[in-house]
């Protein structure tokens, strides 16, 4: 038996094989070789985002695992902060809050600087988008005209007893009802209502049942339910723009992606992507896709 062609073949296999190595050596592994899990709130508005996070990056040819809706941030948080969660989108004034409970800073870049301080050694925050989704009180018209409340200050002037109504988490959170009582010195009961300022709570304000709500600043009800967001005067809402959170796993170019989509973001967008999925009951993925599109990122 003549061995020369498989001794040939062997060695040609060698060499392919020590390429290959030196290849993956030099350039380190492939996009896909490691999966970015992706996180979101138990909050559509949350969930659209992190779907076009994760679109994104499917397109840069990264493989995702979506891990969405698993909570408010008391709950996630442990778990990125575990190791768990690689990507996820949040605010920065709350996401500060939680890690500096007792800042002063208010303003957005006062507040983004602060964050990258506090945030943990093995995670960081990426670019903040201009695009905002701020906690506010907000009141409905008649109640709004009949007190002539257009601040949270004037609530000092109501005379009649008042409920906050939010997530069970506000209780206890420096913009609940003992925040306001320390910045504002009023004084409300507190109903949770476990919906994340969804309809429930919109339909409780509009029968009276609460007097006043904690929704995000970009929900489309404010507009379509004739609701009325009261100015924050003494700044007991920080600034709240869109940041990712990332762990050490998401590299480079990931993030290169990632901050692609948060500077093609605005407050607008915001706006019209939570009523897509509020008034034309899209899911998710599909208004992630068409955004996605429309910006030219996929």
């Amino acid at each position: 038996m003549n061995s020369r062609p498989l001794l040939a073949a062997i060695a040609v296999l060698s060499a392919l094989a020590l390429t290959a190595c030196s290849n993956a050596d030099l350039y380190g592994p492939g996009p896909a070789s490691q999966t970015i899990v992706v996180g979101s709130q138990d909050y559509y508005s949350n969930e659209i985002i992190a779907e076009i996070y994760a679109q994104a990056l499917e397109h840069g040819g990264y493989t995702v695992d979506r891990q969405f809706r698993i909570g408010q941030r008391e709950v996630y948080l442990p778990e990125i902060e575990a190791g768990h969660i690689d990507l996820f989108p949040e605010y920065t004034g709350p996401l500060l809050q939680y890690w500096k409970p007792d800042t002063t800073a208010t303003q957005a870049d006062q507040v983004y600087a602060q964050l990258q301080a506090a945030t943990p050694s093995d995670l960081r925050v990426l670019d903040q988008s201009s695009a905002t989704d701020q906690d506010s009180y907000v009141v409905t018209q008649a109640f709004a005209a009949q007190w002539e409340v257009t601040s949270i200050a004037d609530l000092a002037k109501v005379t009649v007893p008042m409920t906050m109504g939010a997530n069970s988490e506000a209780q206890t959170r420096p913009n609940g009802p003992q925040g306001l009582l320390k910045a504002y010195g009023v004084h409300v009961g507190f109903t949770p209502i476990e919906d994340g300022g969804g309809p429930l709570t919109v339909k409780a304000l509009a029968d009276n049942q609460i007097q006043l709500a904690i929704l995000y600043s970009a929900d489309p009800a404010i507009t379509t339910d004739n609701l009325v967001s009261l100015s924050d005067p003494k700044g007991l809402f920080l600034a709240s723009h869109v940041v990712p959170l990332a762990s050490d796993r998401v590299d480079a170019a990931a993030a290169s992606i990632i901050n692609a989509v948060s500077a093609a973001m605005t407050p607008a967008d915001l706006v019209a992507l939570n009523a897509r999925s509020v008034d034309d009951e899209l899911p998710a993925s599909t208004i992630a896709r068409d955004w996605l599109t429309q910006r030219h990122l996929t």
